[in-house]
């Protein structure tokens, strides 16, 4: 399939009318990606503390900090449907609130199963926020800016984990270490799950000011506010065209999961498409390097404590690459970024999966000698780097745009819940296989992911960019 431009749409404008409002709902509906990365990374400073604090063995200390996963999986397949119910800015709505909760929950936690409560909690929130935002971001978008406008949720997480890093570390030094007194009484790991009700709020807010999304509004039979949204923030002209073209796209008046059924294995082949790029986007391992990060740096020579320093850095490239992706993911296309992100990746693995074969040592005790530390270095963040700038927003813009009008939320949601338990499988799995065989096996299995991620898109995925949403024309069939 190429990747070649389609002919402008009749019912939108050669220039984005309302740039600078189409850019302003964006950033408010992506400040749930914002909480999606900063609570997902916040648990980092604190588990240390946690464990001593509760006395946790490893085991229940690593489900404390995992079962977040399992609840993200939930509230990304319930997402959806919700969305389709009830609307897109009530559901933003409903996941400030659950975000909210998490903190002031977590925060003041009297036992490991109350905090494993509220992680749950949270991470029903994050798979709400991870669904909601970039379907939203992809209804509300012109179809020329709807790449760039949905690497915007990328964008925001990466920042989220960012802010997390640094807020872990301003109260931990404030109160001298995580375990630390700080205001109310409160140690240091208790206020940085707190911190997090300030954003939770920002998101409930700016999720009241933003409008309802055009085809939740048409499938409610509410044309005048959907042609004003369409007017006002995507630029359309003719919203009488546009409305008309998007009742058209559904194919039933409520969405049900009967819709999903296909003719491959029991779906729609489109679907499976995009589970397999939801899934991809963990197995090449992105979560594992984040995660466990600090083992790889101490095994090249760091201390502990400049492991956080590394973090940063890693987390700031992270930072960067996402807007390179923003830069570019319209320009060159969805297909032709992936698959330049998968060659870059399996570049940076193969670097080192080689140089931890060479390792001294296994698990936490792994150490690299010689030239071997340098090369998995610059692996590990060659991995990132390409990662960041294709795999890690252009996972989310696809999810967001491939599925057809009618099934769009729930597919989403089903795509997003896929994501979230590869991300859980690869997060156990890291230490375990890491411990037992070698960190370099682990490696080994990511870069083999990355060779057919490569394969995949370059045969499977459509190019989607620069499309309406309502322009299904060799989709179906893929």
């Amino acid at each position: 399939m190429g990747a070649s431009q389609p002919e402008p749409h009749p019912g939108e404008s050669d220039k984005v009318a309302h740039p600078f409002k189409v850019i302003a709902v964006t950033v408010a509906a992506a400040v749930g990606g914002l909480l999606f990365g900063f609570d997902t990374a916040v648990i980092n400073g604190a588990v240390d503390a946690i464990g001593e604090e509760f006395t946790l063995s490893p085991g229940i200390l690593g489900f404390t900090v995992a079962i977040t996963l399992l609840g993200c999986a939930a509230g990304a397949w319930f997402a959806g449907q919700l969305a389709d119910r009830l609307g897109r800015k009530k559901v933003m709505v409903g996941a400030a609130i659950l975000f909210a909760a998490n903190s002031v929950g977590s925060a003041y936690a009297f036992s490991e199963w109350d905090l494993m409560w509220w992680r749950l909690v949270g991470g029903l929130a994050i798979g709400t926020a991870s669904v909601i935002a970039p379907g939203y971001i992809a209804e509300v978008a012109p179809s020329k800016w709807r790449g760039a406008l949905g690497s915007v949720q990328q964008l925001a997480i990466t920042l989220g984990i960012f802010a997390a890093l640094l807020s872990d570390a301003f109260l931990a030094d404030t109160a001298g270490s995580a375990l630390g007194e700080l205001w109310w009484g409160l140690a240091a790991w208790r206020w940085m799950l707190l911190v997090g009700v300030l954003p939770a709020i920002v998101y409930g807010v700016l999720a009241l000011t933003i409008p309802e999304s055009p085809q939740y509004l048409v499938r409610h039979n509410r044309d005048e506010d959907a042609a004003r949204v369409l007017r006002s923030v995507s630029g359309v002209q003719d919203t009488d065209l546009k409305i008309r073209q998007i009742r058209e796209s559904f194919n039933s008046k409520k969405p049900t999961f009967k819709d999903l059924r296909g003719p491959k294995f029991g779906l729609q082949p489109i679907l499976w498409v995009g589970m397999a790029i939801a899934a991809f986007q963990q197995l090449v391992g992105i979560n594992a390097i984040f995660y466990y990060s600090t083992t790889l740096w101490k095994s090249v020579g760091f201390s502990e404590s400049d492991s956080f320093t590394t973090s940063v850095i890693t987390s700031v490239i992270n930072v960067v690459m996402t807007i390179v992706a923003i830069a570019f993911v319209d320009r060159i296309g969805r297909r032709k970024l992936l698959m330049i992100g998968s060659a870059g990746m399996f570049v940076g693995l193969l670097m080192a999966t080689v140089s931890f074969s060479q390792a001294e040592g296994i698990g936490d005790s792994v150490e690299l000698t010689g030239i071997w530390g340098p090369v998995a270095l610059v692996g590990a963040n060659l991995f990132v780097i390409f990662f960041a700038a294709t795999w890690g927003p252009v996972m989310w813009v696809t999810l967001g745009e491939v599925f057809p009008n009618n099934i769009r939320s729930l597919a989403l949601g089903l795509g997003a819940m896929v994501n979230w338990i590869f991300n859980f499988i690869v997060t156990l799995s890291f230490p375990w296989v890491s411990d037992n065989f070698g960190v370099w096996i682990m490696y080994a299995i990511f870069t083999i992911f990355a060779v057919i991620s490569f394969w995949f898109v370059k045969t499977k995925l459509p190019e989607f960019s620069g499309r309406d949403l309502e322009d299904r024309e060799g989709l179906e069939t893929t």
